[in-house]
């Protein structure tokens, strides 16, 4: 019995034990509230569902009805391809920000440059998208604006293309997620390379397209993971801008767990989001680690 209390009293005192009692609050925290959860939406996507109740029946027909229902793969067609290009617009648009922020604006006046871009998360996100639809609406700011150049003769009404208005509310909601990462990236290259490479004959769009570019490629493809992964999941946007028009994978989502009461195939959808987001997340993640092995 001593000897086994003073085995007891060794591992108490050392530093597995004090590490673990360090992290065991968090672990508990993410066991409870993210581990935990997903383990349930994957078993229900397992189970059947009858009159809004889970039955115990495992099949994989949940899955089937996901990949073969035209609808559900319309729907999840149109969520990656809205995803990829407000991910493509983003990223296109935070570039030269990021890269006129890090090369041409002094040193002194960086943080206030970096405190503007963030300066559009002071205001709720829904109020950002709902503004929108008055920038974007009939007769709106762009409208108005178009019509008294005399560019126009009619409104446009962006807002009833119910894609490109998300496209364009979503690109403008994560774009100080892209520039953030960007900019950081581009901060850490070395600029006595960029003076060999233009020391050496090269131009300077050569230079950047040689040298700047491949270097804050982490940059970009982190800030490509930032936008890609929530905008595939949003929710609030389609159902704001769009009008339930253009309904995404998350707002059928929301429809089979609490409108239909299917929370199997519900979750099935949600499993197979997740899943879908996950080899994204890998093939950009394999990219990433490969630019940073040509870097070494």
């Amino acid at each position: 019995m001593m000897n086994k209390n003073g085995i007891l009293a060794r591992i108490r005192r050392s530093e597995g034990a004090s590490g673990l009692a360090i992290i065991s609050p968090a672990a508990f925290y993410a066991i409870l509230l993210l581990a935990a959860p997903l383990a349930t939406v994957v078993l229900f996507s397992v189970l059947t569902s009858q009159n809004g109740h889970i039955v115990w029946e495992f099949s994989l027909s949940n899955y089937e009805t996901v990949f073969t229902h035209p609808v559900y793969k319309a729907i999840m067609l149109r969520s990656l391809t809205v995803s990829m290009l407000v991910t493509l617009a983003t990223v296109l648009l935070a570039y030269p920000l990021a890269y006129y922020i890090s090369f041409h604006v002094p040193a002194h006046r960086k943080s206030m440059w970096l405190f503007l871009v963030t300066l559009p998360f002071w205001t709720s996100y829904i109020i950002r998208v709902s503004l929108w639809r008055v920038i974007l609406g009939y007769n709106g700011v762009i409208d108005s604006a178009l019509m008294d150049l005399g560019l126009i003769g009619e409104p446009l009404n962006i807002l009833s293309n119910g894609v490109a208005s998300i496209v364009i509310t979503l690109a403008h909601a994560y774009a100080p997620f892209a520039i953030l990462p960007i900019f950081v990236a581009l901060e850490k290259v070395d600029r006595s390379l960029l003076e060999a490479g233009q020391d050496l004959g090269e131009s300077k769009l050569r230079t950047f397209w040689r040298v700047t570019l491949p270097l804050s490629m982490p940059g970009v493809i982190a800030a490509v993971l930032i936008v890609f992964i929530p905008t595939v999941g949003d929710y609030v946007t389609p159902e704001l801008i769009g009008g339930g028009r253009v309904p995404m994978i998350a707002n059928m989502i929301e429809s089979q767990l609490l409108k239909q009461r299917d929370q199997a195939l519900g979750s099935a959808l949600s499993v197979t989001v997740m899943m879908i987001v996950a080899v994204v997340s890998i093939v950009f993640l394999l990219l990433n680690r490969r630019f940073l092995g040509g870097q070494k």
